[in-house]
Formats: C-alpha cells, sequence, structure tokens
C-alpha cells in the first residue's frame, strides 16, 4: 500500500504524516509526501524536525511538489485540507477516486481539516504533530482491517 500524504509547502504536515507513517515499519506498506506549492529540495521547517526528533524518530526530508509519478505510485493520496483535495483532484482527475482528505478517510464525520502550524511556535507544531499522530493510527488501523 503506497501512502502519498499532500500539504501546501512540504514542509510541515505531510513530512510530520510521512515520517509519523514511515515509524510503524509495516511491511507492505510505504509513504511518501509533497506539497500543492512546495520548492523542491528545501528543508523542513526548523519546528517540524524538532517534533520528528522530540519523537524519537530518524527523518530526514527535502520538500518536493507534488507530480504525476507519483500520483500514480499511490493507492491512496491524503491531503490535509479540503482545499488541498479539491486543487489535486482537479490536477490529476485521473485519480479523484484515490483521494481523500486524511481526516475524511479515517474519520467521515466532522472536519476535514488538519490545523497548520506554519509560522506558530513550538506548542502549536506539537499540537499539530499530536494530531497527526492520533490520525496515523487511525489510519494503521483501518489499513490493516480492510
Amino acid at each position: 500500500m503506497n501512502i502519498y500524504f499532500i500539504c501546501t509547502g512540504n514542509t510541515c504536515r505531510s513530512p510530520m504524516a510521512e515520517a509519523l507513517f514511515q515509524s510503524k515499519n509495516k511491511a507492505g506498506m510505504e509513504a511518501r509526501s509533497a506539497g500543492i506549492y512546495a520548492m523542491d529540495n528545501g528543508d523542513i521547517s526548523r519546528n517540524t524536525k524538532q517534533v520528528i526528533k522530540e519523537a524519537a524518530i530518524e527523518f530526514t526530508h527535502f520538500s518536493r511538489q507534488i507530480n504525476e509519478q507519483d500520483v500514480r505510485w499511490a493507492d491512496l493520496i491524503l491531503t490535509m485540507t479540503s482545499a488541498h483535495k479539491q486543487m489535486v483532484m482537479q490536477a490529476f482527475p485521473f485519480a479523484a477516486d484515490k483521494i481523500f482528505t486524511l481526516k475524511e478517510y479515517v474519520r467521515p464525520y466532522g472536519s476535514h481539516d488538519v490545523s497548520d502550524p506554519f509560522g506558530g511556535d513550538i506548542q502549536m507544531y506539537r499540537q499539530t504533530f499530536q494530531e497527526l499522530a492520533r490520525l496515523n493510527e487511525e489510519l494503521h488501523i483501518k489499513l490493516t482491517e480492510e
């Protein structure tokens, strides 16, 4: 199962989601991440690095822009917001049946957006990381059950 996490710049939320997913080391499951407006080979934010390090996850990442090759590689494309979902669907209509917000996929009720910590303090990044950790747990449960 190939999972592709998408956010805006690929410096905060989607790299956190990718790091959390990969840290489970589930056989047959791989994750990548990208951003709709990402700069290729940019660094992730300092606070993103910090919260991943605090969780004792080994992870090196450089930002990437979403691309057709990875969209085709993915079995499931999980965006951080409904707006991201709409943009990805417009850019890659052939993949519409495998594009969901992360929250929509694991919790089909309530808000479908993961809060963006960009520009916030380390506490905001920790909160987003914890939210993504819970969502990743639910994602792994759902994928294991299917």
